[in-house]
């Protein structure tokens, strides 16, 4: 059997195990969602969402070993996600890794979050290609980087404000559509017509990115119309003005730094209007479009796993323990 690491993701809200093998192949990942603790505050709470991680991380564990049909003496070490995150969730994570470390006797590895996403492209199948772009959209974080190789990452530019998942959130609680935002605003997007002219921000500021003003713009434009009838207009009108940016940026960034393959992570890389439009680029450009499957676009635990491969034998090397003493610097 190939090496065998378990890995640990507790940066936000759902508590999530997986054992993932050297070449990519998920043996499980289970995950405790807390999307009904956190449903009628709009967004997460985070005092909240400690307390949950708390009462589900060791039995997701034992039931993620179950579901690999694997005992922990099978595992080479344990990869749990160190930063960024909610400083209280990511504890239950970091404490639970490094007390498992002892027990286990296995080295524990703390993992940025940010390369877990980076790397989420290869679970189950080996699909990027070097040198790639990556463009990570998610809930916390959004930025383009590129690649010459799994570990060797540069940072091209980040968002200065919000991220565009906090901002199709924040826009989805506007229009009364719950939470998670995201998904339904997509939705509801593809019935209206993208007839309003909503701004697109640092649209022609290199590869940096800003979405609170268009979060702003969305808010001021519902203030002044109140009615409902044309929420459909708004979300679809939003969508565009965000595809605009993600798109116009990537393709900046594929022209002046050739790639290979460009790869999209992060949670809203499951929308299928950035998909779509993120096809025509690549065809446009002769570039190879690298998307992870949608289970794997979201939080989860098999990609801080996999990102923990990379750094694996290095820590055996320098003995790294549960005090966590040797940590992923960089993302």
């Amino acid at each position: 059997m190939s090496d065998l690491i378990l890995g640990i993701e507790t940066s936000c809200d759902d508590t999530a195990v997986a054992v993932v093998a050297s070449d990519g192949r998920v043996l499980s990942s289970v995950v405790a969602s807390q999307l009904e603790v956190h449903a009628e505050f709009g967004g997460i709470y985070p005092e909240f969402a400690a307390r949950a991680h708390i009462s589900s991380i060791l039995p997701t564990v034992h039931e993620a070993l179950k579901k690999a049909n694997i005992t922990p003496d099978e595992i080479k070490a344990i990869g749990v996600t160190r930063g960024p995150g909610l400083i209280g969730s990511l504890l239950v994570g970091l404490n639970t890794a490094k007390g498992l470390g002892l027990g286990w006797n296995k080295p524990v590895i703390g993992v940025n979050h940010l390369r877990g996403h980076l790397r989420s492209a290869d679970l189950e199948q080996k699909r990027v290609k070097y040198p790639a772009t990556i463009l990570l959209v998610s809930g916390g974080h959004t930025f383009l980087a590129h690649m010459k190789s799994a570990i060797e990452v540069e940072l091209l530019g980040s968002t200065t404000d919000d991220s565009v998942g906090e901002t199709y959130d924040k826009v989805g609680r506007m229009l009364g559509l719950g939470y998670p935002g995201g998904p339904v605003v997509d939705k509801l997007a593809k019935t209206g017509n993208a007839s309003i002219p909503f701004p697109r921000p640092v649209l022609h500021k290199d590869l940096e990115f800003s979405f609170s003003g268009l979060k702003s713009a969305v808010s001021r434009y519902l203030e002044a119309h109140p009615s409902a009838d044309n929420y459909a207009d708004v979300a679809a009108s939003f969508v565009e003005a965000v595809m605009e940016v993600l798109i116009k940026k990537s393709e900046r960034a594929l022209r002046r730094y050739p790639s290979k393959s460009f790869v999209i992570v992060g949670g809203v890389a499951a929308s299928p209007q950035l998909r779509e439009a993120a096809q025509k680029l690549c065809k446009s450009l002769e570039v190879e479009l690298c998307l992870p499957p949608l289970r794997w676009s979201t939080d989860n635990a098999a990609m801080i796993a996999l990102a923990t491969f990379d750094y694996v034998d290095l820590a055996i090397d320098k003995k790294a323990n549960a005090d966590l003493q040797l940590t992923i610097k960089d993302f």
